[in-house]
């Protein structure tokens, strides 16, 4: 049986990862920071495939989902897109801005874990040039992180549709106020924050957590290796963090979190339970370097569910 479309609005980017084999603080003088002008030889570089829309679909698809990234890409996109049709994922509503580069992210760590990082976002600034009506038929919808013209009109779409989505801002959230905010929770069915950018949302809102989940069917926190919280029908439920082999990158681990997340809503197991699965692909994810560089079948992803969890997820 095919699963249900799931409509992904979100950047696809190319991560380039550095590492500076030093530190930071050892380099930059601070009372020479005015006539700043250093570089950092960096002998350790590895290119991946990632983008929020990117890295959901990825996560989504492993488990069986039916993923849709709908982003905008530049003229170097194309082996990102083959790649995507190698496994299965649908690239119809990929639009190419022929005169951009798809977005990119160049990061250089340091041996302290701090990082410089400069984004291009390229193509991605044209996401409003594509709707949720050229999807098609779809059965649920995220907004992750994207263009901020793209991310407002596509909450609109989705709600004039009448198809249920979850509001993702991630390291989008900054680019909006109050009203922007207020009017994203107004529109999302579900949303889904780190820790840190709940805060932030509490902040701009003026509202609790309570507040905000109030307004929708569920809210979903993240809380790194903490867990993660899950705010539905007026209580609070508390979904363990599922121990990871190794700690080995971060990087996507809140892609597969969610991931996770619209697999199960799709197949009807319930926000709590899918927030369980979600947190079994987060950890998954973690032990491998790279956002999209981790490979589960099915029976193995259950099979961790259950020694996890206690009971099988499907």
């Amino acid at each position: 049986m095919t699963s249900k479309r799931v409509l992904i609005c979100g950047s696809i980017a190319f991560d380039t990862i550095m590492v500076f084999e030093g530190k930071f603080k050892d380099q930059i003088l601070p009372d020479q920071v005015h006539i700043l002008n250093v570089a950092f030889l960096v002998p350790s570089l590895r290119k991946d495939w990632g983008g929020c829309a990117g890295n959901i679909a990825y996560s989504l698809k492993m488990l069986g989902g039916n993923p849709v990234p709908m982003a905008a890409v530049g003229h170097d996109s194309t082996g990102y897109q083959e790649r995507l049709n190698k496994l299965g994922i649908d690239t119809s509503c990929l639009r190419v801005v022929a005169d951009e580069y798809t977005a990119q992210a160049f990061i250089t760590t340091d041996l302290d874990d701090n990082q410089i990082t400069a984004f291009h976002p390229g193509a991605m600034s044209h996401s409003h040039l594509n709707t949720v009506e050229q999807a098609g038929d779809v059965a649920l919808g995220i907004i992750a992180p994207d263009g901020r013209d793209g991310m407002i009109q596509h909450a609109e779409q989705f709600a004039q549709a009448g198809i249920p989505f979850i509001f993702d801002p991630g390291q989008g959230l900054p680019m909006f106020g109050k009203p922007e905010l207020t009017r994203f929770l107004e529109l999302a069915t579900f949303a889904a924050v780190n820790d840190y950018e709940a805060k932030m949302l509490c902040e701009r809102t003026g509202l609790s957590l309570e507040d905000i989940a109030a307004k929708l069917e569920a809210l979903v926190v993240t809380r790194g290796a903490e867990g993660s919280w899950v705010y539905h029908q007026g209580q609070r439920h508390t979904i363990p963090c599922v121990k990871a082999e190794q700690i080995a990158d971060p990087t996507g681990c809140g892609d597969a979190y969610r991931g996770g997340l619209l697999y199960g809503l799709t197949e009807g197991m319930g926000v709590v339970e899918a927030a369980k699965l979600a947190s079994l692909m987060g950890s998954l994810k973690i032990a491998c370097k790279g956002p999209q560089n981790y490979h589960f079948t099915r029976d193995e992803i259950a099979s961790r569910f259950e020694s996890a969890f206690g009971h099988k997820p499907w």
